[in-house]
């Protein structure tokens, strides 16, 4: 009687266990975060010589504006910053971020005052730098969320090691709101006082940079005593923003 042959064991399927699939989440998270991180690097090295065309708060008052009927006008005229006034320069300084020359995007003195007013139950005041808000303003959201505000530390660096100070400076300034509809100190410069950007007298600059907590709800020219108050307090302080070396 013949031996039987002894039958051949079909290959087992390996089993996709818990472990598996936690290596594959992991790898996929992994190459979001690389993903990214390249994009968004690539974006500020071209941003660093290519202006600014439009921001996402552009975008968001167009779509506000389109929901209550309105026709959305908006102004926004990129000019490079040696066509911007050395006195609009010093004024956002002197009312926005009176370190910034010095800090490398970042006030902790400003953030830990801040925080001390919020607690004591006064009026809620942020501490951040032009930095922080030319990240926020180019690449982000408007909001408070723990998640937006990681994005912005992450943007403040990327954009303080690549831009520097001089073209943070002239990306703020070309792409703030300045108004209803303003962006940009050129469209406010010609909107507020009918003027190019770099003929802004000390005080035209002044009343510019005293509007920017709420660009919509005060005027730069023909303002409220409140606002004429602030000209007049911003102008104290840029004596002592007394040469720029960016």
């Amino acid at each position: 009687m013949a031996a039987k042959k002894p039958q051949a064991k079909s290959p087992q399927k390996k089993k996709s266990g818990p472990k598996t699939r936690k290596q594959k989440i992991l790898r996929f998270l992994l190459k979001a975060i690389l993903w990214f991180i390249g994009i968004t690097v690539f974006l500020v090295i071209v941003f660093k010589w290519v202006p600014i065309p439009w921001t996402p708060l552009m975008t968001i008052r167009g779509m506000e504006t389109r929901k209550d009927g309105k026709e959305y006008v908006s102004r926004h005229d990129w000019v490079p910053i040696e066509e911007i006034s050395v006195n609009m320069q010093k004024a956002v300084i002197a009312s926005e971020d009176g370190n910034f020359l010095t800090h490398n995007g970042f006030d902790f003195n400003a953030i830990q005052k801040a925080m001390a007013n919020n607690e004591k139950g006064k009026k809620i005041k942020g501490g951040s730098t032009i930095s922080q808000q030319t990240a926020k303003n180019v690449f982000l959201w408007q909001g408070r969320s723990y998640i937006r505000k990681g994005l912005e530390a992450y943007f403040t660096v990327l954009i303080e090691v690549i831009w520097g100070k001089e073209r943070i400076m002239e990306v703020y300034l070309n792409s703030i709101e300045m108004g209803d509809g303003v962006y940009g100190v050129e469209a406010a410069s010609e909107y507020w006082y009918n003027k190019k950007a770099s003929a802004l007298t000390k005080r035209e600059a002044a009343g510019i940079a005293a509007i920017l907590p709420s660009p919509r709800r005060f005027k730069a020219s023909h303002s409220s005593n409140y606002i004429e108050r602030r000209k007049t307090r911003i102008m104290k302080h840029m004596g002592y923003v007394r040469k720029l070396e960016y």
